[in-house]
């Protein structure tokens, strides 16, 4: 799928929204599908320490990253995030030491491990501060099953649903409209 500018996340929050969309439904393809192909993601926008990556590394990376899918679905419907999603992302921290770290403009977490938990906890430090700043809420999972794709809703009124309404929303209302003909 090809990334649209108009949905970008703010700031930091583009690395959580770039790490959702690592598997792209639409083009059967996904950046995390080897341990070697994570590294590679990790180590092209300076996450980890750029070593190898075991199975069980790989394995942690995928539940997180469809754990925060999950938490995005939530954004979009509305719903409360759902607890598996949630004890997901509780364990990830667990093991992912983040601290304090302060600057001239205040404190950020920082990660303070290495290898792939040095990466989880840049990932959930980002999503820790937009939560905090009010960004999370408009980063969201668009709900149509064959797209699946993460993107940030610009809109006045948060109401963006889909990615695209030119193309997913579109089809998912001519479906709608079948099912009411039928």
């Amino acid at each position: 799928m090809t990334v649209m500018s108009d949905q970008a996340a703010p700031q930091r929050l583009e690395l959580v929204r770039d790490f959702v969309n690592t598997y792209d439904v639409e083009e059967a393809s996904d950046s995390l599908e080897t341990a070697a192909g994570a590294a590679e993601w990790l180590a092209a926008r300076s996450l980890g320490d750029g070593g190898a990556l075991t199975d069980a590394d790989l394995e942690r990376l995928l539940h997180l990253r469809e754990a925060l899918r999950r938490l995005l679905d939530a954004n979009n419907s509305g719903e409360s995030p759902p607890r598996q999603a949630r004890a997901v992302l509780n364990e990830q921290a667990a093991t992912a030491a983040l601290g304090v770290h302060f600057v001239p403009s205040g404190a950020e977490l920082v990660s303070r491990c290495g290898g792939v938990d040095s990466a989880i906890a840049e990932l959930l430090a980002r999503v820790h501060e937009s939560m905090r700043d009010g960004t999370w809420a408009r980063l969201k999972a668009c709900p149509a099953d064959d797209c699946r794709w993460a993107f940030y809703d610009h809109s006045r009124n948060r109401s963006g649903t889909w990615c695209r309404m030119q193309e997913c929303g579109n089809r998912a209302k001519a479906r709608a409209y079948r099912e009411r003909h039928r």
